[in-house]
């Protein structure tokens, strides 16, 4: 076990006073008055990010040249930032992000829509080849996403989609299972789909792994990036994925419906013309002159349909200027690896922990526990922390949650029994972690009072 004392791990976040904290008052929290007005324990960037203070002073210079220029502003900004290539702004920060070419990348759409786009091109479904392999239990809007372009394509989703569980008392995917399956059914399978870091679990799967598993049995590969995009290192050309998507507003802090973004790898530049045009896809050095044919950007671009909005595309670039700022990813994940693993063992030291093999064989008589599923590996996670609540499908996690709460530590909910605790880097303190270990102790005291 790693010790609560991590060598190299500095009290205060890379950027916290870049980020605008909710307060203990602001979120309704039950504490003291004296404290009322001090930043609440925020664990959630997982789910949503924080307001960055560059981001909310870039809102407002767009709100102004709104207000003086109007449509001028699409052309001549006075700041530079003239919206009709206001993508440009984000697009070189998000490349670096996710370990690509500029052009691989379009800061476009919203996850989903994204997602539909990409598998409009990419799932090429024929008589032999026709499955969608994916972890299951995938988020479910991906999910729909499977089953509604297996069923457009004429297929039974519960014969088309292949996914892979874990082993029966384990809570996360086994590398060696997900390879077998690959070699197992790729030659059935058109597109082998999953997500970077699962959003339940938050287990980081082997990207590059699963990627040259599934070409090497002439698969697609594509990749749900919602989780790990800002939180785990990327080398998407590198590891020669065919497309990805994204959205912003978790670890990448643009704000709630935040853009989304998308990769293709530029190999498929030359043979995979968008199936969906629109303008905004256009060549730019023709897009105004409105041809009567579409004639794409090359490269992830081409995927453009409508200009993006200005005020959200400038919400993701002050918070990617604090990566910037910061060093992108690599001192990002180097102080990540260090803070999720000090959460983790003063979450362990509260008493009320069981390891994920004592969790499987929990029972109702039990005494109220928790368990942590995501893997321990720091190969395998990203930020995230996933706390299992025990007796499983009982009230314990809802009772626990609404103690959190009303004491200022704010993580999220995944029914029927998770707790996602997420310190992340830029903005989380030793301290976060300390508090919320502290007031996840108390909860489970104050549920053994009343029983």
């Amino acid at each position: 076990m790693v010790s609560a004392d991590h060598e190299g791990l500095d009290a205060a976040a890379l950027a916290g006073d870049e980020f605008i904290i909710p307060t203990y008052k602001g979120i309704g929290a039950q504490v003291p008055e004296e404290i009322a007005s001090q930043r609440c324990t925020y664990l959630c960037g997982n789910s949503l990010g924080p307001l960055a203070k560059r981001s909310q002073f870039l809102i407002q210079q767009e709100l102004c040249v709104w207000a003086t220029r109007s449509v001028v502003g699409h052309f001549n900004h006075p700041h530079g930032r003239e919206w009709m290539n206001i993508a440009d702004t984000v697009t070189p920060l998000l490349a670096d992000l996710v370990g690509a070419k500029d052009k691989e990348v379009a800061c476009m759409g919203t996850l989903t829509a994204n997602l539909h786009l990409m598998m409009s091109a990419f799932y090429k479904p024929t008589p032999n080849r026709y499955k969608i392999l994916c972890e299951g239990k995938a988020f479910p809007s991906d999910q729909y996403a499977f089953a509604s372009q297996a069923v457009f394509h004429g297929y039974d989703p519960k014969d088309a989609i292949v996914e892979v569980f874990p082993r029966e008392g384990e809570f996360t995917l086994r590398k060696s299972d997900i390879l077998d399956v690959i070699a197992k059914e790729g030659s059935s399978v058109a597109l082998v789909i999953f997500s970077g870091v699962q959003y339940y679990t938050g287990q980081w799967f082997p990207m590059k792994e699963i990627t040259e598993a599934a070409k090497k049995q002439g698969c697609v590969c594509g990749w749900d990036l919602a989780h790990a995009i800002g939180n785990v290192p990327l080398s998407l050309h590198d590891w020669d994925v065919d497309f990805a998507v994204w959205c912003s507003y978790k670890y990448l802090n643009s704000g709630p419906g935040g853009i989304g973004g998308l990769f293709v790898h530029e190999k498929w530049e030359a043979n995979k013309a968008p199936q969906f045009a629109g303008w905004w896809g256009h060549d730019p050095a023709t897009r105004f002159q409105m041809p009567p044919d579409f004639s794409p950007t090359p490269g992830a671009q081409g995927f453009q349909q409508s200009n993006p909005s200005v005020l959200t595309t400038v919400s993701l670039l002050g918070s990617l200027q604090v990566f910037k700022q910061v060093g992108m990813m690599r001192p990002l994940r180097e102080r990540s690896v260090l803070l999720t693993a000090h959460l983790e063992v003063l979450l362990r030291q509260t008493g009320f922990y069981v390891t994920p093999d004592e969790a499987a064989k929990h029972t109702a008589n039990d005494p109220p526990r928790f368990t942590i599923i995501t893997p321990e590996e720091r190969e395998s996670r990203g930020a995230q922390l996933s706390l299992l609540f025990l007796p499983p499908k009982s009230d314990i996690m809802e009772r626990i949650l609404g103690y959190l709460e009303s004491s200022g530590v704010i993580g999220d909910e995944r029914r029927p029994d998770v707790i996602r605790l997420t310190p992340a880097p830029l903005y989380n303190t030793t301290r976060d972690c300390e508090r919320a270990a502290e007031v996840l102790r108390r909860a489970f005291e104050a549920i053994g009072r009343s029983t």
